[in-house]
C-alpha cells in the first residue's frame, strides 16, 4: 500500500473551509465525491489502493493551492470521463458548464498516448499543451495528478517508469517552472531524476545529506547572527529558514558548468522573509555591512521579476568559518507565489463578485507573456519536429531578459539576437526588420542580446521580407519558423506561376478560353486533396498533377464507347505504347479517351494486380485480380491496364476491419495507431458482434499497398486486437 492511502473527504473539506465559507460550494465538493466515489468502487490503482484515493489526493493538494470550488470538482472527476461510463454530458447536467469545461481539458490530455514515433509523439505533446492554454486550470489539475502519479510510481514497471520520468522532465517540470511553481517543479524534477538515474540520484542525495549535516553548525550560527543583526535595526515579523537545493537541480548544475560536488556553493542558502520592498533593500543593505558580498553574484528580481513573477533578491557572501552562504531576501508575498507560483497569485476568493474563468485567463494572459504567446508555437504543423522542443528551447529555458522602449519585458535564450525580439514582438515587426538599437546605439542584426538591454526595431513597409541568411542569424524555433513559412510562401507562388503559364499555355494550343473557378477544381480534385485553383496550379507547377490528365478530366466529355474500346483495343493495343492519361494512375495502352475508374467492390491500391473489365455503360472499371465480382464476368470484356508507377501523389481508398476486444480505449487507440502510420481516415465504424466484441470498420486513404500492408501490420500489434483484414467491399 502507498504512504498517501489515509486521504479521506474529510481532510479535503477540512482544508477547502480555510479560504471557503459558502455551503454550496462546500455541498458541490461533496457532491462531486459521492459521484467519483460511486463510479470507481469497484477500481484499484496497482499500489493496492482503492482508485477513489488518487482523486482525493489531487483535490486536497488543489485545496492547498487555494484554488475554485470547481477547480476541486474536477480534480475529483478528472479520470471518472476516462476510466468510467460517467459522460461529459451527465457531468455538465450534474454540476454546471464550468466544471465539465475542467474534465474535458484534461480527459483529452489522459487519452493521448505517449508513442514511440516521432511525429505521433509531437502531435501528442502539440494536442496537450493546446488544451492546457485554453485554461489554466486544466494545467493545475494536470499538475497536481502528475505530481500524486509520480509518488506511487514505484508500482509500476520499470519501462513504464523511464517512459513517465522522461515525460515528466520533458514537459510537466518545466511548464511548472514557468507558472513559478517551485515547489512542484522541484518535487516532478527530483521524483524523475529517482527513476531515470539510480545510481547518480543516490550519489547526490547522499551527498547533500552529508554536506547539510556538516554545515549543520555553521548555518545555524549564521542565521543567529542574521536575527541579532535584525533585532538591534528594529526589523519585526520576518521570517528566516533554510533552504536546500534540489537533487535534480544539483545534477543539472554540476552537468552545465562541469563542476564537482565541492563546487556548488549555492547548495544551502538562508531565506530572510519580511512585510515590505522597502525592508528587503534595507536587509540587504544590513548583510552586505556585516559579510563582504561576492562580486557579480547579486541578482535583484524585485526590480526585474522573472517571466514566471519570481521576485526576490539574491546576493552571496563570505561568512561564518570564510563560508559562501546564498541569502534570498523576499517578502511574504513575494515568498508564496514563488512556491506555488501562479497558484499564489489568482488564489479563489469567494467575496471577489468580478470573478470569471475568462478573466482569471485574460488576467494570466496579461501577466505571463509566454503563456499568452504559447497557442501560437502550436501552430506549425511540418514534418520536421515536436512543438515541445520549440517551447523548450524558446520558453522553458529562457534565461536572457531584455527590455521594450515601453519597458516590457521579453525572455528569450541566449544568444538571441534582434530578429528574434522582433518575431517575438509580432510576425510583420520581424518580416520587415531593417535594423535595431540596443540602448541607444545601431547593432547589427547579428547582435547577440545580453540582460537588462533595452531593445528599438526599425521596420520599413517597403522591405520584402526575411532571406536565406536569416535562418542562420536567428535563434529561436519561433523566428526560424516564421521565416521558414514566408520563403515556402514564396516558392509555391513561383510554383503556382509556373503552373498558370504551362496550363494557359495547353489550353491556347487546345483552342479552349474556358475558366477555371475554385468550384469546379474543388469538385473534380477534392478527392486529392487539390481544394481550389492555387492549389490545382501549385500541382501542376510541380509536376504532381498531369497537365494533359487534368485537362481530359475537366474538359474532354467525349469517351469511347463500350464496345468501340474492346475494338480500338483489339486493333492498336499490340501496335502502340500510347497510354493514356489517367488521373487514377491507371495505364491503359493503345487507349486515350476512355472513360476509366476504380472498382468501388474491391478498392484498388496502387501496386495491387488489377485488370480492366469493359462495362455496359460505364466504361472500363478497373478490379483487383482476386475481386470475388469478376468471377461471373465475360471473359471476353478483360483487358490489361497497369499502375503508372511514377503516380506518387495519389491516395486510394481502402477498407479494413477489426475485430478485438472490447476493453476501454481500444477505439482510440487503434485512430492513434492509424494516425501514427500516417495514413488519412476517412471514416470509422464500430459496432459489436454475437459475443461482444468489438467489430470495427474503417476507410482509410494510403499512397500505396505497402504502406497499406504497413498498417494494417501495426493494428495487429496492438494489445487484444484479434483480427485485422482488408476487406474486398
Amino acid at each position: 500500500m502507498s504512504e498517501l492511502s489515509t486521504m479521506t473527504i474529510e481532510q479535503v473539506l477540512d482544508k477547502c473551509k480555510t479560504y471557503l465559507h459558502n455551503q454550496q460550494n462546500l455541498d458541490m465538493i461533496q457532491k462531486a465525491y459521492d459521484i467519483a466515489f460511486e463510479k470507481h468502487k469497484d477500481q484499484f490503482r496497482k499500489s493496492g489502493d482503492a482508485y477513489i484515493k488518487h482523486p482525493l489526493e489531487i483535490a486536497y493538494m488543489l485545496a492547498d493551492l487555494n484554488v475554485g470550488p470547481a477547480t476541486i470538482c474536477a480534480g475529483l472527476l478528472h479520470d471518472t470521463v476516462e476510466d468510467t461510463d460517467y459522460t461529459i454530458e451527465e457531468l455538465e447536467q450534474d454540476f454546471n458548464k464550468d466544471v465539465a469545461s475542467i474534465v474535458d481539458g484534461v480527459t483529452k490530455i489522459s487519452r493521448l498516448k505517449y508513442m514511440t514515433k516521432e511525429k505521433a509523439l509531437a502531435k501528442s505533446h502539440q494536442k496537450i499543451l493546446l488544451a492546457m492554454a485554453k485554461d489554466v486550470r486544466v494545467i493545475m489539475v494536470k499538475l497536481v495528478d502528475r505530481v500524486h502519479n509520480m509518488r506511487t510510481l514505484q508500482f509500476q514497471s520499470p519501462e513504464k517508469q523511464a517512459r513517465i520520468s522522461k515525460e515528466t522532465l520533458d514537459l510537466y517540470a518545466p511548464l511548472a517552472h514557468r507558472l513559478g511553481m517551485y515547489r512542484i517543479k522541484t518535487e516532478l524534477e527530483d521524483l524523475s531524476f529517482k527513476y531515470i538515474d539510480v545510481e547518480e540520484y543516490k550519489e547526490i542525495n547522499a551527498f547533500i545529506s552529508s554536506h547539510c549535516a556538516a554545515r549543520g553548525v555553521d548555518i545555524q550560527k549564521m542565521e543567529g547572527r542574521l536575527k541579532e543583526i535584525l533585532n538591534d535595526n528594529k526589523i519585526s515579523n520576518y521570517d528566516i529558514v533554510g533552504r536546500v537545493k534540489g537533487i535534480y537541480s544539483v545534477y543539472g548544475k554540476m552537468r552545465k558548468k562541469k563542476i564537482s560536488f565541492d563546487q556548488i556553493y549555492d547548495l544551502l542558502a538562508l531565506r530572510i522573509k519580511v512585510n515590505t520592498v522597502e525592508e528587503c533593500y534595507r536587509v540587504l543593505g544590513l548583510v552586505h555591512a556585516e559579510w563582504t558580498p561576492i562580486p557579480m553574484r547579486f541578482k535583484d528580481y524585485i526590480a526585474t521579476p522573472k517571466p514566471n513573477l519570481y521576485q526576490s533578491l539574491h546576493t552571496t557572501v563570505v561568512g561564518h568559518n570564510g563560508n559562501r552562504y546564498e541569502i534570498q531576501i523576499r517578502t511574504y508575498e513575494m515568498d508564496a507565489i514563488a512556491e506555488i507560483g501562479v497558484a499564489a497569485h489568482w488564489a479563489y476568493k469567494e467575496e471577489n463578485k468580478g470573478y470569471s474563468p475568462q478573466k482569471e485567463q485574460q488576467e494570466i494572459f496579461n501577466k505571463l507573456r509566454w503563456y499568452k504567446e504559447l497557442p501560437a508555437y502550436l501552430e506549425y504543423e511540418d514534418d520536421e519536429g515536436d512543438p515541445i522542443s520549440s517551447i523548450q528551447d524558446d520558453i522553458f529555458k529562457a534565461n536572457v531578459y531584455v527590455f521594450t522602449p515601453r519597458g516590457d519585458v521579453i525572455d528569450l535564450p541566449k544568444g538571441a539576437t534582434p530578429l528574434d525580439f522582433a518575431y517575438r514582438i509580432h510576425t510583420e515587426v520581424g518580416n520587415h526588420t531593417v535594423g535595431a538599437i540596443v540602448n541607444g546605439k545601431i547593432v547589427p542584426l547579428t547582435y547577440k542580446m545580453k540582460t537588462g538591454d533595452v531593445l528599438e526595431i526599425k521596420t520599413s513597409k517597403g522591405f520584402n521580407g526575411p532571406t536565406e541568411t536569416w535562418l542562420k542569424i536567428v535563434k529561436t524555433s519561433h523566428a526560424k519558423h516564421k521565416i521558414i513559412s514566408i520563403l515556402n510562401k514564396r516558392k509555391r507562388d513561383i510554383y503556382v506561376e509556373k503552373g498558370i503559364k504551362d496550363f494557359e499555355e495547353y489550353m491556347k494550343n487546345n483552342n479552349n478560353s474556358s475558366k477555371l473557378s475554385d468550384e469546379l477544381i474543388n469538385e473534380n480534385f477534392s478527392k486529392f486533396n487539390i481544394h481550389n485553383t492555387e492549389d490545382f496550379y501549385f500541382g501542376l507547377g510541380r509536376g504532381e498533377v498531369s497537365i494533359k490528365g487534368a485537362y481530359n478530366k475537366l474538359f474532354v466529355t467525349e469517351t469511347v464507347g463500350d464496345e468501340a474500346i474492346l475494338q480500338q483495343y483489339e486493333e492498336e493495343a499490340p501496335k502502340t505504347s500510347k497510354s493514356s492519361s489517367n488521373y487514377l494512375g491507371i495505364i491503359v495502352d493503345g487507349l486515350d479517351k476512355a472513360q476509366v475508374k476504380l472498382a468501388s467492390c474491391c478498392h484498388p491500391v496502387l501496386g495491387d494486380p488489377v485488370v480492366g473489365y469493359v462495362s455496359k455503360g460505364k466504361g472500363i472499371i478497373v478490379h483487383r485480380f482476386e475481386c470475388r465480382n469478376l468471377n461471373n464476368a465475360e471473359k471476353e470484356r478483360f483487358i490489361e491496364v497497369c499502375w503508372d508507377e511514377e503516380n506518387t501523389n495519389r491516395l486510394y481508398e481502402s477498407i479494413i476491419m477489426i475485430e478485438a476486444f472490447n476493453r476501454h480505449n481500444m477505439l482510440t487507440d487503434i485512430v492513434n495507431m492509424i494516425n501514427s502510420s500516417t495514413v488519412s481516415i476517412g471514416s470509422i465504424v464500430n459496432n459489436k458482434n454475437k459475443n461482444g466484441e468489438l467489430v470495427i470498420r474503417t476507410k482509410v486513404y494510403v499512397k500505396n499497398c505497402d504502406q497499406l500492408e504497413q498498417t494494417i501490420l501495426n493494428l495487429k500489434r496492438i494489445s487484444d486486437v484479434y483480427t485485422v483484414e482488408r476487406l474486398l467491399r
